[in-house]
């Protein structure tokens, strides 16, 4: 018997008003959004407490999620995609202006409680969330983002799905932070200033871009994931002042900008152990792929708070030996230096060549890579609806390998939490490693 009961799925639209403000009507797609063209939709969720029985939280969430949509109205939108059947490419674009609306799932797991859900390896896990196997290019038809609203037994169960195409963390949560706000508070139109939208970024270049037509549509991937298990480990802030500080004192740098950060340590952390218990040969090559947000790294450059996609995967690469054979501080000066790398100079040289050339990947993490995503800067347990803040963040199902991790920042005030999907051999290891579990809790 499913755990997940769905009472109502429907499709909630922007509240309307002529309030005489003006929105784009069409987004162009830039190489860094079409890089996703065939991902998965980012699933994640947030668990909350219950609240009192007194509080109608579906219809307050609907009213509320159709006033932060008419300010976030991209999110409304849907993608288009144009064949041009003449030389066999194909174009998308967002049209912001149909106002279709996003999708609202209200379910229910009365028998289910919040330790249940938050137990590893729980049986109904997809249940919980709204988008599982859509790909990005199904934004022709598929709303760009969608929630499911479960209400457990002892809480509720908020998971969302988003096409990367349209937003990126950055910007999903900002729209998050919005919603939660208008929820519990009310909104006042007047506060909210207009929504910033990501200009266009490469000068010279044609758009819409044309891609080949067998780039933008899914195709099967290979792999076996029946042996990956996820693990979350959680890193105090003591942990991370203790890594931080070891990694900088074997860099033994005065340059300021070449310091060591938290993140970086505590990356190099994982990486490292991650690699010593993989059993790669030492001349393996390995790499570590970051999602920066580029908005203050162009030129000019952008508001930190404008509205898109504006992740660049950026990769740190060396050979397993190589990274066995220095201390954690080498391995975090990697990642220091490929961070630093990415002006933006390099950033358009990168794009440029990608419309010559484009690469669209099905998402799959290879053996030799860790692909590093979300950010311990997102605050994500400073949400509250008007019912208390969240309990714990997940990531939710969908194509993953080995080396995947998701970053975020912890319950307790500085830490961080590392969401992680292994290969069940490697974790094993892992989870005995004295070295690794020196700086570490392993949560769930």
């Amino acid at each position: 018997m499913a755990a997940v009961v769905v009472i109502s799925d429907t499709i909630v639209r922007p509240e309307t008003s002529e309030d005489g403000s003006e929105r784009v009507k069409t987004i162009h797609l830039t190489p860094w959004d079409l890089f996703f063209l065939r991902t998965e939709y980012s699933q994640r969720a947030l668990i909350f407490p219950k609240p009192d029985q007194e509080t109608h939280i579906i219809s307050q969430l609907k009213s509320s999620l159709s006033v932060a949509l008419k300010i976030f109205y991209p999110f409304a939108g849907r993608l288009v995609k144009n064949h041009n059947q003449d030389d066999e490419t194909a174009s998308f674009f967002v049209d912001c202006d149909g106002g279709s609306g996003v999708k609202f799932v209200h379910a229910a797991a009365k028998t289910v409680s919040v330790s249940d859900v938050l137990e590893p390896g729980y049986e109904y896990w997809s249940e919980f969330f709204p988008s599982n196997g859509v790909e990005s290019w199904q934004g022709v038809s598929e709303p760009l983002l969608a929630f499911q609203v479960t209400e457990l037994k002892d809480g509720v169960f908020i998971g969302y799905g988003v096409n990367h195409l349209v937003a990126d963390g950055a910007s999903f949560w900002s729209f998050f932070k919005t919603w939660t706000e208008i929820c519990s508070t009310g909104f006042d139109r007047k506060t909210m200033p207009p929504l910033s939208l990501r200009p266009w970024f490469l000068d010279g270049v044609d758009y819409p871009i044309q891609l080949p037509i067998s780039l933008t549509a899914s195709s099967p991937v290979g792999g076996v994931v029946s042996s990956l298990q996820k693990k979350i480990f959680r890193f105090t802030s003591r942990d991370i002042s203790e890594l931080k500080a070891q990694a900088n004192g074997e860099v033994f740098c005065s340059d300021e900008d070449r310091k060591i950060s938290s993140f970086q340590a505590v990356l190099a952390h994982m990486w490292r152990s991650i690699i010593r218990n993989s059993g790669l040969n030492p001349e393996e090559v390995i790499h570590c792929k970051l999602a920066m947000d580029m908005r203050q790294r162009v030129n000019p450059p952008m508001d930190k708070e404008c509205f898109g996609n504006m992740v660049g995967l950026v990769t740190a690469t060396t050979t397993a030996g190589e990274m066995l054979n220095n201390e954690l501080g080498w391995a975090a000066l990697q990642l220091n230096k490929t961070v630093r790398s990415q002006t933006n100079e390099e950033f358009k040289r990168v794009c440029e060549n990608w419309v010559k050339n484009p690469e669209i990947p099905n998402g799959l993490v290879v053996n030799n890579s860790l692909v590093v995503a979300s950010s311990p800067r997102f605050n994500v347990f400073g949400h509250d609806f008007g019912w208390g803040k969240p309990i714990a963040v997940r990531a939710g199902p969908g194509i993953a390998g080995h080396g995947k991790i998701l970053v975020y920042p912890g319950t307790e005030q500085g830490s961080m939490e590392i969401h992680t999907s292994l290969w069940s051999h490697v974790l094993e290891k892992l989870l005995a490693d004295e070295e690794f579990l020196q700086h570490v809790v392993c949560m769930c």
